[in-house]
């Protein structure tokens, strides 16, 4: 078996990320113009860098077409309606993108796992889900599923360092932990996913994320090249010649609330220093 490949480096990393996040902003402008609607899904184990990769896809898109939905728990009327009904609610109109970090297929892991669905959900939930998504693509939605593959030790180094950062201590939850003692049963039933859900029109595509960089660029190239995306020229923009005054006069300033100069504060410092603590990469 081939061994695992090494970390990216940083300079070929974030020089191929602005390249494709160039590429990302084109097309979100080829799905503006042609009226498109795109879905890609983020699903896989915690930690596995899922929310990472989406920031990095968002980083310079319009938040007005690109939206990220991430549902939090259901409420009790959501309880009662059609599984998939709060999913389709934030599905995108014409000229819109949506990703969705964690979806549908909670059903089909966590929900499982965690016995928070009775069996007979869970199965209704593995018979329906391929006809569900099959109406989405039938009705001209392009449908992408991204599975972040991380794995034991790199999970539980990934979740000491959160629990050892104040500033991301909150991404670790009692959830999150279960996830180290049922390890297996999160397997298997990834597993018992796959087989059901990863078809021939809406197939599963695998992100290998123990180097959180490889894995962006490698989900960001793939995704681009599943598109028939093309470029689209925009109306030129130029700005106008601005018309003499007319006598306005701006009310004095000592009227005004304004917020303290912090900033000054800083005035002095080493602007080269490194961030203090060396902040972790997400």
């Amino acid at each position: 078996m081939a061994a695992a490949p090494g970390r990216l480096p940083r300079k070929p990393y974030e020089k191929e990320l602005l390249r494709l996040q160039g590429e990302l902003v084109k097309l979100q402008e080829w799905v503006r113009a042609e009226g498109a609607r795109l879905v890609v899904i983020f699903e896989g184990r915690d930690a596995a860098g899922k929310g990472s990769a989406i920031k990095r896809v968002t980083e310079f898109l319009n938040p007005r077409i690109a939206r990220i939905a991430a549902l939090p728990v259901p409420t009790e009327r959501q309880r009662g309606q059609w599984y998939f009904q709060r999913y389709v609610e934030q599905l995108p109109a014409a000229g819109e993108i949506v990703l969705f970090d964690r979806s549908w297929y909670n059903r089909a892991g966590v929900e499982r796992v965690m016995g928070f669905c009775t069996d007979e959900e869970y199965w209704q939930f593995l018979h329906q889900c391929p006809l569900f998504e099959r109406m989405l693509i039938e009705s001209g939605i392009l449908l992408r599923k991204y599975w972040f593959s991380v794995g034991l030790e790199e999970q539980e180094r990934r979740f000491r360092s959160r629990l050892e950062d104040p500033m991301r201590q909150w991404k670790l939850s009692p959830m999150d932990t279960e996830s180290i003692t049922r390890w297996e049963e999160y397997s298997r039933a990834k597993d018992v996913m796959f087989v059901h859900t990863d078809l021939p029109t809406s197939p599963w595509y695998v992100v290998e994320s123990d180097d959180k960089r490889r894995a962006r660029i490698n989900m960001i190239a793939h995704l681009l090249s599943t598109v028939p995306y093309q470029e689209v020229g925009r109306p030129r923009v130029e700005l106008p010649v601005r018309p003499p005054s007319t006598g306005y006069q701006r009310p004095p300033r000592d009227l005004q609330k304004y917020v303290p100069d912090h900033a000054a504060l800083l005035e002095g410092a080493d602007q080269d220093e490194d961030r203090p603590g060396g902040l972790a990469e997400e």
